[in-house]
C-alpha cells in the first residue's frame, strides 16, 4: 500500500483551534496505570509523547470527580496533584509537536466501591444496577446498585465537568473530550432502562438529552467551545444499556442541539447504523470524528472519502504502533497489540512497542 493509497488521510484539517497536518487521531483507551490517587503514572508522559505523530491524542477516560471513578487506577483531573501530573504529559506531547485532549469520563453506575479511594456507593440517574462484571483488586465482582443522584446533585455534576475542564486547560491540555458514550453516566441519562427519573432529566427525549447538553454547554462556556469535543455512541448497548425505539430520534435531537454550541468536534463511536450516521453527519456542521472499532489498515479513509468523517481516530493500531503514521506512509509492517497488557502493569505493552529501525 503506497503513500497515496490513503491520500485523503494525509490532507490537513482544522479542528477547533488546532491545525492538524493529517486526519488520523488517537482514540481514547483506558490503560489503568495511574497512581493510587489518580495522578497519571510515571510512564504516561512517555506513552503519549511516543504517539504524538498522530497529531490529536485523546486520552484515556479521566474522572472529573471522585464519584466519577469506576475502574481501578484510572486517572483524575480534579486535584492539584492531577493537574501537575497531566502537565508533564501535555508538555511531553507538545514537545513532540502533538496536541492532546483530556477525555472527561464519569463512569456513573459502571463502578464498584472497591475501586475508588472513598469507597462510596456509585451514583447514577436512577438506582438501577448495570449487573455487569467488573475487575476489582479483590477479583471480579458485579457492579452494585447505584444511588440515584438528586436533581441538585445532577446540577453539581455538570459543574464538576466544567471544573475538570478548567483544570485540564490549567494542566496544558489543548482541550477536553466529554465522554457521552460506552455506557457511562451521560449515556445512562439517555437510556430509559437506566433512567427512570421523573424530574427534568428523565422521561421525554428532551429531558433525557438534557444532561449531555448542559455538560457540553458548561464546559464550552468555561474553556471555549473550540476546545471542547464530545463523544457519543448512538444505539450502543455497553454497560447493559438499552436506548429503546426512540434512540434515533433522540440522537438527531441531541446532535441538533449540540451543533448550536459550535464545539470543536463531535466524535462518534459507530455501532453500525449507517443511515443514522449519515443523518448525524448532515445535522453536524463542524468537524466530525468517526471511530469504527473494526477498521483495518486498508480502509481507514473510507469515511473521509465518503464525506462522512473529517478525522479518523484509531485505537489498537495506535496502541501497538507509536509510529503508526510513518508505518502507514512507508507501507511498513505493523506491530500486533498485546491484549493481555491492555490494563494495568508496567512498561510491557505500554511504552515498549518498537518503532521502525532508523
Amino acid at each position: 500500500m503506497p503513500f497515496d493509497a490513503l491520500q485523503s488521510i494525509w490532507n490537513p484539517v482544522k479542528v477547533g483551534r488546532m491545525q492538524l497536518s493529517h486526519r488520523l487521531a488517537m482514540a481514547p483507551m483506558t490503560r489503568s496505570r495511574a497512581k493510587a490517587d489518580g495522578t497519571p503514572g510515571d510512564l504516561a508522559a512517555d506513552y503519549y509523547a511516543q504517539r504524538a505523530g498522530l497529531g490529536l491524542l485523546i486520552t484515556e477516560g479521566t474522572q472529573p470527580s471522585a464519584d466519577g471513578q469506576g475502574y481501578t487506577t484510572t486517572p483524575g483531573i480534579h486535584t492539584d496533584a492531577h493537574v501537575a501530573g497531566w502537565r508533564k504529559v501535555a508538555d511531553a506531547v507538545h514537545a513532540k509537536g502533538g496536541h492532546i485532549f483530556i477525555q472527561l469520563m464519569h463512569a456513573g453506575r459502571i463502578a464498584h466501591p472497591d475501586n475508588t479511594p472513598h469507597h462510596r456507593q456509585p451514583v447514577a440517574p436512577s438506582a438501577i444496577s448495570a449487573k455487569q462484571p467488573m475487575f476489582t483488586m479483590a477479583g471480579m465482582q458485579e457492579t452494585p446498585e447505584p444511588r440515584a443522584l438528586s436533581t441538585e446533585e445532577v446540577r453539581q455534576t455538570v459543574k464538576d465537568f466544567a471544573d475538570a475542564a478548567r483544570r485540564a486547560i490549567e494542566a496544558g491540555a489543548d482541550g477536553v473530550e466529554i465522554h457521552g458514550a460506552n455506557g457511562y453516566l451521560i449515556q445512562q441519562f439517555i437510556a430509559p432502562n437506566a433512567n427512570t427519573r421523573t424530574d427534568e432529566y428523565g422521561g421525554s427525549i428532551a429531558n433525557r438529552a438534557r444532561f449531555a447538553i448542559e455538560v457540553a454547554k458548561a464546559v464550552a462556556e468555561t474553556i471555549g467551545a473550540d476546545r471542547t469535543g464530545i463523544r457519543l455512541s448512538p444505539l450502543g448497548n455497553s454497560g447493559g444499556l438499552d436506548e429503546g425505539p426512540q434512540a434515533p430520534a433522540l440522537y438527531r435531537y441531541l446532535v441538533e442541539e449540540l451543533n448550536k454550541l459550535k464545539l470543536a468536534y463531535l466524535h462518534i463511536l459507530h455501532t453500525g447504523n449507517e443511515d443514522l450516521l449519515k443523518d448525524l453527519r448532515a445535522e453536524w456542521k463542524h468537524p466530525l470524528l468517526v471511530n469504527r472499532p473494526s477498521a483495518v489498515r486498508d480502509d481507514l479513509d473510507r469515511d473521509i472519502r465518503a464525506g462522512i468523517a473529517d478525522v479518523v481516530p484509531v485505537g489498537q493500531l495506535a496502541l501497538a504502533n507509536p509510529d503508526l503514521v510513518v508505518r502507514l506512509q512507508k507501507n511498513a509492517p505493523l506491530n500486533e497489540a498485546k491484549h493481555e497488557t491492555f490494563f494495568g502493569g508496567s512498561e510491557t505493552g505500554y511504552t515498549d512497542y518498537p518503532a521502525l529501525a532508523g
